[in-house]
């Protein structure tokens, strides 16, 4: 029966995503919703834009293992990426009139950086997606009791996304966003109200927490310790802002306003919801102690597989129905962005120099052959992969933030970057990082770290050794992206 009502919801979700496939007529509608979001729309969708496999399954059971500490990255650091990107980022990107945050490298700095940043950030998408993958590899097999293996189960969820995600591009991604958004607001309430009962209360479970020094904050003050910590919150907070989904979702707003209020009530939803997995988890092991500590010692990542087990073991068939409801809208909602988003830049940054003249209706043919091929990739790297959803995820973000957010933060602010400053800038904050990486065992201060000193001084260094650009070249910021024009 609970597989009937999740095939239900499936069917459901790719319905809504081909029936908002009837409103894209070209690029600019696949990749931005023709820019015609509204203010809900926009909140769904920067919403989702994180909360999937990691924030339920890996976040949830990482706070067991590790307090509060553990999971600065998630949500205070991706939290405060959003929160950052609405204050700051929002009104020069909607301005810009871009289709892509590649495009932002190209008319800021030239060719050469937007194809660099434009490989790094997509590159970069092969971790994330590939966690929400394996994740839904996890769902299918819980439900089937085992008998749809890890890797079929890779393979259907990836099928899901990329049949609704292909032909509708953003609007579909939006559309089955508010949809996926209202079943993790109702399932997770109605869970922790479930689970918190059976619990003891809601106070029960937070004091015990509080009593096992689960609210501890910040780490042993350590160099190390504390180096480490911060790392992990940088490496979120700003390692998240030049992503090509991000981007995505606060462009795609109908109005500037719009674009940062749904950025900013989006960010705050997300912290806010965030924290119920966790209370999930903590009720979890409550509840089933025996359970949840042979899982958390259990070789691999078993932890992971702490709250679906719970729920099949514990609760009844319509907490089932609810709990992998949000639990697979967690997921979908966040792998159908993470999949056009690196579709988007490859295309548009990359194939697009070396075949340029393309019509609005090649492009888009070519949009959808991108996003069936990095699919596969996806689907092979998941398959691949021992790591944890939790890693994956964390280490996403390492190669942005050495390589990208300087550039991008220094050609918002700073007038005086030169593309000679951004292209060193790229380089020595990937060479160090990569350095320290390969050759430090054990280095005191994270490898991230050391990128993003280096990336900055790059910047300084190359920007004040390069005459400093001419504010209406080629590259200024009034330039209109020939296929966000609005047809007459």
């Amino acid at each position: 029966m609970l597989i009937a009502f999740v095939a239900l919801y499936l069917a459901v979700t790719i319905g809504i995503g081909l029936w908002a496939a009837q409103r894209v007529h070209g690029a600019r509608d696949f990749l931005v919703a023709g820019r015609s979001l509204p203010l809900y729309m926009s909140i769904a969708t920067v919403f989702a834009t994180w909360f999937g496999a990691e924030t339920v399954l890996a976040v949830s059971s990482t706070f067991l293992k590790e307090g509060l500490h553990g999971i600065v990255a998630d949500p205070f650091g991706f939290s405060l990426c959003l929160i950052l990107v609405a204050l700051f980022f929002a009104r020069s990107f909607y301005r810009m009139d871009l289709l892509t945050i590649g495009d932002f490298y190209r008319k800021r700095y030239g060719h050469a950086a937007e194809l660099i940043t434009s490989l790094c950030i997509t590159i970069s998408y092969l971790g994330w997606t590939s966690a929400q993958m394996i994740a839904l590899g996890l769902v299918f097999n819980a439900l089937s009791g085992g008998a749809i293996p890890m890797s079929y189960g890779i393979m259907l969820g990836a099928g899901v996304v990329l049949v609704y995600t292909l032909f509708g591009g953003m609007f579909s991604v939006a559309f089955t966003d508010l949809f996926q958004t209202v079943i993790i607001v109702a399932g997770m309430l109605y869970l922790a109200w479930l689970l918190g009962g059976m619990a003891g209360g809601v106070d029960v479970v937070v004091s015990h927490a509080l009593g096992a020094g689960k609210f501890e904050f910040w780490p042993k003050a350590e160099a190390r310790d504390m180096l480490a910590f911060f790392a992990a919150w940088l490496t979120a907070a700003l390692g998240g802002i030049p992503q090509q989904d991000v981007f995505q979702r606060v462009t795609s707003a109908k109005d500037e306003k719009t674009a940062v209020r749904g950025t900013v009530i989006g960010g705050l939803l997300y912290f806010v919801f965030a924290f119920l997995p966790i209370f999930l988890a903590y009720s979890a092991f409550l509840i089933d102690r025996q359970m949840v500590v042979s899982l958390l010692d259990a070789e691999g990542n078993r932890f992971q597989e702490i709250l679906p087990t719970l729920i099949l073991e514990r609760t009844p068939l319509f907490a089932q129905v609810m709990f992998f409801g949000a639990l697979l809208s967690a997921i979908l909602s966040t792998a159908s962005g993470a999949m056009l988003a690196p579709t988007a830049l490859f295309t548009e940054n990359i194939l697009k120099r070396l075949y340029p003249g393309m019509s609005d209706r090649q492009f888009l043919l070519t949009l959808r052959l991108v996003l069936a091929v990095f699919t596969f990739a996806v689907v092979s790297f998941a398959l691949a992969s021992d790591a944890s959803i939790y890693q994956m995820v964390q280490n996403t973000y390492k190669v942005t933030l050495v390589s990208c957010i300087v550039p991008l933060t220094a050609g918002v602010f700073w007038h005086r970057s030169t593309a000679q400053g951004a292209l060193l800038s790229i380089l020595l904050g990937l060479v160090t990082w990569l350095g320290v990486e390969i050759l430090a065992t054990d280095p005191l201060v994270p490898s991230q770290l050391v990128g993003l000193a280096f990336s900055i001084a790059g910047m300084i260094v190359g920007s004040y050794a390069s005459r400093p650009p001419h504010p209406h070249d080629e590259h200024g910021p009034h330039a209109v992206h020939p296929h966000l024009r609005k047809p007459r």
